[in-house]
């Protein structure tokens, strides 16, 4: 579970998390800048208040710049983010003072800042979990070149890898599954989607005629803009809507059912806000999708993974026929 909204009102996440938690769950996920660090406190005080912290799978994320000094007549510092040694170090203290604990599971860059080397960040990492501030680490928002790149630099030199990327990720965008996905099959690294409801595009909240709903995401700032608006996408929500009404389900449920069957899938950033759609999201757990279900929806998005990903996909009949005369051959198990 994400806790992005966490900071206001502070009995409402509460509650969030406490329906989270008594419901079986045990992944939260988290960041410096979410709520400008009173994410962290408040995820801290809850986990302390219930005695929790050795039975959560804790991550959190670093690059944004996040300066802490208060002082806001200065001048901007370029030091409080990006994914360098120095920033990340900042950070992660600052992390773990605002959670109250002395490490975490699973530390993700937030995202790679252009600049600093490949090497650089993966022996920062290492020696971080070596030290046992972190346990894991991985990568959000990165091209899939950078994290085989990491992956192929840690394993080369005998580091901790990474074990997992975090990218968008829904029925709304399948772009992951042209590079990402079998980079992380090939290399260990699970996929674990944030925003999996498309900023509640696929929850039937919006719609042709009503695109901007009020007290919605996307009517306000949101990372995406009017990115999601598309076509195509419309059409996904017209299917999902009514595959959803055939199943007697709702359409998150739906959604969240195809992403979760989606190879290389290990676990998704829930964004609820409200304890209802918390119970609505986690219901999707027991759902299991017929392949004539699964098919419709790969249908409805349209998705096109391109002439290489058709080329090198898993059990693709045309290595057979171009170039192994018809046969079909198998590699060493």
């Amino acid at each position: 579970m994400g806790n992005s909204s966490y900071g206001s009102p502070d009995d409402v996440s509460q509650t969030i998390f406490d329906a989270y938690v008594d419901a079986g769950g045990n992944f939260i996920d988290t960041a410096d800048v979410y709520s400008s660090g009173r994410s962290e406190t408040l995820l801290g005080r809850f986990m302390a208040e219930r005695h929790l912290r050795d039975r959560v799978v804790l991550a959190t994320k670093y690059a944004f710049n996040f300066d802490t000094s208060g002082d806001e007549d200065a001048a901007p510092n370029p030091l409080a983010g990006g994914s360098s040694r120095k920033n990340l170090h900042r950070a992660l203290e600052g992390s773990l003072r605002r959670l109250g604990t002395d490490y975490i599971d699973l530390y993700w860059m937030h995202v790679w800042d252009g600049i600093t080397p490949v090497e650089e960040i993966v022996g920062a990492m290492s020696d971080l979990v070596r030290a046992g501030k972190i346990r894991y680490y991985g990568f959000s928002d990165v091209p899939a070149w950078f994290a085989t790149r990491a992956a192929s630099v840690a394993q080369a030199h005998g580091d901790p890898a990474p074990i997992a990327m975090q990218m968008f990720y829904s029925l709304a965008d399948r772009s992951v599954e042209r590079e990402h996905i079998p980079a992380g099959r090939e290399l260990g690294m699970s996929m674990v989607p944030w925003s999996p409801l498309a900023a509640g595009l696929l929850t039937g909240k919006y719609s042709r005629e009503n695109a901007k709903p009020t007290e919605s995401r996307l009517s306000g700032p949101n990372p995406f803009g009017e990115s999601l608006f598309t076509e195509q996408n419309w059409n996904t929500v017209d299917a999902l809507r009514g595959i959803a009404g055939e199943l007697g389900r709702s359409m998150s449920q739906v959604a969240l059912a195809w992403l979760l069957a989606r190879p290389n899938v290990g676990s998704i950033i829930l964004g609820a806000r409200k304890t209802e759609q918390l119970h609505d999201n986690l219901a999707a757990l027991e759902l299991v999708l017929s392949t004539e279900i699964v098919e419709r929806l790969d249908a409805a998005t349209g998705f096109d993974p391109g002439l290489i990903a058709a080329l090198t996909a898993p059990g693709s009949p045309l290595p057979s026929q171009t170039m192994f005369g018809g046969a079909r051959v198998q590699g060493w198990r």
